[in-house]
């Protein structure tokens, strides 16, 4: 392959923080972004080529972004694989990862069944087609997690039941009694929850170090790099996620979230087939960022090095307001002044409810430090406002 620059356009579905991100990342290489998206003056359209705005269903803005790139992709799942495919076939231009990939992973049973199939470790599952269903997951489970099998994410779609008599009120929180359309999954004792990068290219396959993913109100909060457990388990998650890279189809970023079990074992949670929140700190914290691992990878080009520079944790910026308003950021100071840390704006125009508004990434010297820079590190995060 000979590669010259300026190089290929990437046309990109979603134009949020990720394809923002996406953008800054394929620019040094010389490589434009055009990203779709139905918010007009969306987060990347600033620093993106162009911006189509149109919905993420929409054939006909679709096709034309096929018409106008070199390579198609996707930051988020509401991308139709359907609509993706037929704008490949028309306009003869790849989609990475596949529609195939997207089209199950889009779908939380299909998901899971790709896994256990392939024996990779995943919490105990039931399909939920009734109220009975999940009555009979809570019996045999002691307690699950009721997930909506579309449309997901950010703990959005995710009911935690306990008893049988909550089975009822809990299917009416992510849909319809009559189709409940969902996945009971056992409550896992977990010790701590993890994530890889995970990258597929033309003929290479590499993983990011894996990461330590602190949660609340199932909202990732801090991602902390190296993560705090043993090499044993940290080789564990390491073959764990390759197992998973194994059962998807076409190039790109894959973000595999795991759980670590008090005894060591790693089970699969989800899989996002993009570039994923628990990667941001590979921006600063290693030699090639989860992003330009994407636009590479899409491309078919030869990828980057995973390596870790430095110790690191990235902590999300989320609207710490009772409503929604105009996003004014203050105290931002804080952090420039900060040596080692790095401000990242998503440039969302409003501020909503933990809302993803940005982030904060610290970096440190010697594994010895990683509790302090994550103690720094939520310090700086919680000191920025908004006004």
């Amino acid at each position: 392959m000979s590669i010259t620059v300026p190089g290929p356009t990437i046309g990109v579905v979603g134009g949020g923080q990720l394809g923002r991100m996406l953008a800054e990342a394929a620019a040094p290489l010389g490589v434009e972004v055009i990203v779709l998206d139905p918010t007009p003056d969306c987060p990347a359209a600033p620093v993106a080529r162009d911006q189509i705005v149109g919905d993420f269903d929409d054939l006909e803005a679709i096709g034309r972004l096929a018409d106008r790139t070199d390579a198609l992709t996707y930051e988020i799942e509401l991308a139709d694989p359907d609509h993706l495919a037929a704008a490949s076939a028309e306009a003869d231009v790849p989609v990475h990862p596949t529609p195939e990939t997207l089209r199950t992973i889009q779908d939380k049973w299909a998901e899971k069944e790709m896994l256990a199939d392939a024996d990779i470790p995943v919490p105990d599952y039931r399909r939920i087609d009734a109220v009975a269903d999940l009555e009979a997951a809570v019996e045999e489970f002691g307690a699950v997690m009721l997930k909506a099998r579309h449309g997901g994410y950010d703990g959005r779609g995710n009911v935690p039941v306990r008893a049988a008599a909550d089975a009822e009120d809990a299917i009416r929180e992510i849909g319809s009694l009559d189709e409940p359309n969902a996945l009971a999954e056992a409550f896992v004792d977990f010790e701590r929850e993890l994530s890889v990068i995970g990258v597929q290219g033309d003929d290479q396959v590499r993983t990011f170090p894996v990461g330590e993913n602190v949660h609340e109100e199932e909202i990732l909060r801090e991602t902390v790099v190296p993560a705090r457990t043993s090499d044993a388990v940290a080789e564990q998650a390491q073959s764990v996620a390759r197992d998973v890279l194994d059962t998807l189809d076409g190039r790109g970023v894959f973000g595999i979230e795991l759980f670590e079990t008090p005894d060591g074992e790693i089970l699969v949670n989800e899989i996002a087939p993009r570039p994923h929140n628990s990667g941001h700190w590979s921006i600063e914290g290693a030699i090639t960022s989860q992003f330009e691992q994407h636009a590479r990878a899409v491309l078919g080009w030869p990828l980057g090095s995973t390596r870790r520079r430095a110790p690191t944790v990235s902590a999300n910026i989320l609207g710490t307001v009772e409503e929604s308003r105009p996003a004014e950021l203050a105290d931002v100071e804080t952090v420039l002044e900060r040596e080692a840390a790095h401000l990242h704006w998503y440039g969302k125009e409003e501020v909503r409810p933990l809302r993803k508004m940005g982030h904060v990434t610290a970096t440190g010297d010697g594994l010895d430090v990683i509790d302090d820079l994550l103690e720094s590190t939520r310090e700086l995060r919680d000191g920025l406002t908004f006004q």
